[in-house]
This record gives C-alpha cells, structure tokens and sequence, in this order.
C-alpha cells in the first residue's frame, strides 16, 4: 500500500497543480517549499522548459529537498533561501505557490512577502495560497485569530484580486486532506 506522500509525488500531486493552473513551460515559485512536496510534482509539470525556484529560509528542509532533487535526476529546480536574494528578477514567474506558511509570518512580514511577490511575478501571473491554519482550519501560529476572509483582504490590499477558491486534496504533514486554496491574479 502507497503512503500518502508517494500517491502525491506520483500522481495526486501533479493533478492537483494541473487543476490551479500551472502548465508545462511555466516558471514557479514555492515559497516555503520545505521538503518540497509541491516542487517536486511542479517540477514534472512544467517539465523540460519550465524552471522551478523552491524557496525556504529553512536550510535542513532545504537540504532534504536537495537530495530527492539528486536522486530523482531532476534538472529543473532551483534551491534559494530569500527572495529577496534569490536573484529572481522582476516578472519572472508565472505562478507563485504559497502553501500553508503563512502562519509563520505577522502581519508586517506577509505585508513585505506580498510586495516581493507582486515584484516578481508576471502580469495576470497567478499567486496561490493555501491558508492552512486561519481562524476556520486548526489555527495557529500568527493566523490563529484572522479568518480567511481578512487573508483574502490583506492580499487583495497589496494589488492582487481574488479569482477562484478551489476546494481540492491537499498534502499537509506528508499526508493528504481535503483543503480549500486561494488563487489570485495580478493585475493591470
């Protein structure tokens, strides 16, 4: 019988970021990638042409990451520790993944994580959060008293518009749920 995490590696995974909207050829960034449970799926979607930065001040997940990376022979990602220098450049990126950190961070430093974000990612490009731990979804850490809604308005404050809520199989803790993620636009 296959661990959760090997059914999203090989199969789950990919669909799922098929669903949001990452195609082949497409530049990624996971910000807080940790292990890399969603860089190593987008790393086969976007395949051959497509880059993946996998983003985590996090250096023993970073390491971890960098030995599957090894192992599984892939080409396409690229390992970074800050984005501010991680030598990413402006309108860079296609789709940002923002999956279940948010709750690390006060307000003051989301506020600066969207500002960067807005920076490097291309018109009508795609910011996807998962909000894992908000008011409504096991709350803790810095998100334990915002609702989803104030997340929503936080983020559209900084220039980005809602476009979708997409209710989904998610991988959290190596293993898989039901979660809701966020996909917003940037536009004009």
């Amino acid at each position: 019988m296959k661990s959760d995490l090997a059914k999203w590696y090989e199969e789950v995974g990919v669909g799922f970021l098929k669903k949001i909207g990452i195609k082949n050829g497409y530049t990624v960034l996971d910000f807080g990638c940790g292990r890399g449970h969603y860089t190593i799926p987008a790393s086969k979607l976007v395949g051959k042409i497509g880059m993946v930065f996998a983003l985590d001040k996090n250096e023993s997940a970073l390491s971890e990451l960098k030995k599957v990376i090894a192992e599984e022979d892939i080409k396409n990602v690229k390992l970074r520790n800050d984005i501010k220098d991680a030598y990413i450049e402006d309108h860079l990126i296609d789709v940002v993944l923002c999956y279940d950190v948010l709750h690390y961070m006060k307000l003051s430093d989301r506020k600066i994580v969207y500002n960067d974000i807005w920076r490097v990612i291309r018109k009508n490009a795609l910011f996807s959060v998962y909000p894992k731990h908000s008011k409504e979804n096991f709350p803790s850490g810095e998100l334990a008293n915002v609702s989803v809604g104030e997340i929503v308005a936080e983020i559209e404050n900084s220039g980005f518009v809602l476009g979708q809520k997409i209710k989904s199989k998610l991988l959290h803790d190596n293993s898989l749920e039901e979660g809701y993620v966020l996909n917003f636009k940037k536009e004009g």
